[in-house]
């Protein structure tokens, strides 16, 4: 069965300005639900994480001043969001759902986080709308309770995973592999394990043969005992902050080339949903919801 990550607390009350695209945390699992594509079993609630899972990948200090809300404002503007108790919890969660969700995937093939994604928290601080690195968190979960060996994690996000390649810049046991926009956000890149930056304007054919030329040979070079997908949306070309032109198909094409290279070489694979910011909110949910449709279709 296919199990999804999903909290209540994944929108709470924010400014108008922050409230789109946070949206598509409550709609994703009502249109999944609508239309059949899931049941009401196929969703848990996380618990939260525990102070030592998440200290295996950030620092004492920095959690402590996240959980406190005593974090400077310098570092509060470089995350974007207003701090709260609810903001906090809401991260904690998200951490915990692909925690339990990577649990899931071992039993099952695959599981899903509606959300996480949250590449660009770094050990000791956060950026761009992240501050716990739920996949580098589950990463660690699973090494350190000998669950995986090897991990890799596939950040197909149209941002770089900087965060994530700083948490594993001497780590050889998680393999870090983003491809992502060339002029896109971050400027200053991280060094990832592997790094390919698409230009502006690719569209589907130039997006999907550099994956389908990569992905499979990185596979067999890594031979990882389990794969983080993060399935951004904001590759599409309706996309806001995206520029890389990709249809609604080469999306769907994308989820489709890494879960069935996952099924087919019996590798567990978590997926956090990542960004998506078209101006239409029915066009973020259709493209986040063919990736559960997919899963549906390889996997069960």
């Amino acid at each position: 069965m296919l199990k999804i990550a999903y909290h209540s607390l994944y929108v709470y009350p924010l400014p108008e300005k922050h409230r789109f695209p946070m949206e598509k945390y409550e709609l994703l699992p009502k249109q999944l639900l609508h239309e059949g594509t899931c049941v009401a079993e196929n969703f848990f609630e996380s618990k939260m994480p525990s102070e030592e899972d998440i200290l295996a990948v950030h620092t004492k200090e920095y959690f402590e001043s996240l959980v406190n809300l005593t974090i400077d404002s310098r570092a509060a503007r470089k995350i974007g969001f207003p701090l709260s108790e609810a903001l906090i919890d809401r991260e904690l969660r998200i951490a915990q759902g692909t925690i339990e969700g990577s649990e899931h995937a071992l039993k099952y093939g695959v599981a899903f986080n509606i959300a996480g994604g949250t590449h660009h928290a770094y050990t000791n601080r956060g950026e761009g709308f992240c501050m716990l690195n739920d996949q580098a968190i589950a990463s660690k979960y699973l090494q350190n309770n000998g669950l995986a060996n090897k991990i890799l994690i596939v950040d197909l996000d149209v941002h770089q995973g900087n965060g994530t390649a700083e948490i594993f810049l001497n780590d050889d046991s998680v393999f870090t592999f983003s491809m992502h926009g060339a002029g896109n956000y971050p400027f200053n890149k991280e060094k990832s394990d592997l790094d390919i930056a698409i230009p502006d304007g690719s569209g589907d054919e130039v997006y999907l043969q550099k994956l389908k030329e990569t992905l499979p040979k990185l596979v067999e070079e890594q031979k990882p005992g389990f794969i983080f997908y993060l399935a951004g949306v904001d590759i599409l070309e309706t996309d806001k902050l995206g520029r890389l032109n990709c249809t609604i198909e080469g999306c769907k094409e994308r989820d489709r080339f890494v879960l069935q290279l996952c099924k087919d070489l019996h590798i567990p694979v978590q997926v956090s949903m990542g960004g998506g910011y078209s101006p239409e909110i029915k066009t973020i949910i259709e493209a986040h919801a063919n990736t559960f449709r997919m899963a549906q279709k390889i996997f069960f």
